[in-house]
């Protein structure tokens, strides 16, 4: 259970500043999103500095309670993270952003139909079969799928995962700090459930490292329609460069699997890498080796090579802007 998914949840609204210098780390800056500060104002924030803006670097710690709005519109976060902006923004609609919570976002239920509707005993709910293998399928997984084909609908965690970001979790079974990758697991036999939390475990902050000077991120997602609909295949993308050269990669595949995909051979392929067309086909096509789409479903295959090519390019240009992010989005 994440605080965000609590009526009215643990910590919503209650954030407090790092603005002391005891709370700065060497050769960083900590921010943290004031749930209650941004809303005071009116507006978001200017006043770097009363946010703890420091140095011009960041570690952003974001508690459970900021919305998915304040993210969405934060200067700071638009400036030195616009893959997490970009996927903030692409959520729900401004309505839904304006309420809905980071812990939430990231925690939430799959949106299969088959879960949601009682008079299917499907897998992931203790039955014996996922009633997605044989019938309607469309928005199903093509990855790494065995018992169920059911997709985890966060925006945030493709984001926060290209991101290295990680969480701070508490709880009697699990307290501390975990990646937000690590978060996410395949469900089991043992496990029918897409985290790795129990029904008494929070997540109470995330911690995002600051990215290198020299770093891009971009985030893109194709829907149905433009708004209030979640990724048929979303992507979140960050790069690092080393003069002309990648020098680190971070791909991560939402709407395509039960748990955020990191495409780990694209990341591979780019790593030292200068930019090219063929480069950049090889690690589309890589981050859908495997792929094993279902009757209705693929689609997604061709829809997701495209959408890393597409990310790669744009950050080849030096694009990473939310208007580049948001152009993803339409119909199919």
């Amino acid at each position: 259970m994440c605080a965000g998914q609590v009526v009215g949840g643990l910590l919503t609204g209650s954030l407090a500043l790092l603005s002391d210098a005891a709370h700065v780390f060497l050769d960083t800056f900590a921010l943290l999103l004031s749930h209650a500060a941004i809303r005071a104002a009116g507006r978001p924030p200017t006043d770097r500095h009363t946010y703890g803006y420091h140095r011009m670097q960041v570690l952003a710690a974001l508690v459970n309670g900021a919305t998915l709005a304040e993210i969405e519109q934060h200067p700071v976060i638009q400036e030195k993270f616009p893959v997490l902006a970009q996927a903030a923004s692409s959520a729900a609609t401004p309505q839904l952003r304006n309420m809905g919570t980071v812990g939430g976002n990231l925690c939430q239920k799959p949106r299969c139909w088959y879960y949601r509707n009682k008079l299917f005993p499907c897998w992931l709910k203790g039955g014996e079969q996922c009633f997605a293998e044989d019938a309607e399928n469309r928005y199903h997984a093509i990855l790494g799928a065995d018992r169920c084909h059911a997709v985890h609908p966060s925006d945030l965690a493709p984001a926060l995962i290209a991101l290295d970001a990680t969480l701070r979790v508490v709880g009697p079974g699990l307290s501390g700090e975990i990646s937000v990758e690590e978060l996410y697991r395949k469900p089991t036999a043992s496990r029918r459930q897409m985290t790795i939390l129990g029904s008494s475990e929070l997540i109470t902050e995330v911690r995002v490292p600051v990215p290198k000077a020299n770093a891009r991120g971009i985030y893109l997602k194709a829907m149905e329609r433009q708004s209030w609909s979640f990724a048929l295949v979303s992507v979140a993308t960050q790069l690092s460069f080393a003069g002309e050269r990648i020098a680190d990669a971070r791909i991560v595949l939402g709407g395509v699997a039960a748990i955020p995909w990191r495409a780990k051979d694209s990341e591979k392929i780019l790593a030292g890498q200068k930019f090219s067309e063929e480069l950049v086909a090889r690690a589309a096509e890589a981050a859908v080796a495997g792929a094993q789409p279902l009757r209705d479903n693929r689609y997604k295959v061709p829809l997701a090579r495209g959408l890393v090519k597409r990310a790669l390019m744009s950050l080849a240009r030096g694009a990473s802007s939310s208007h580049e992010a948001a152009s993803s989005a339409g119909s199919m």
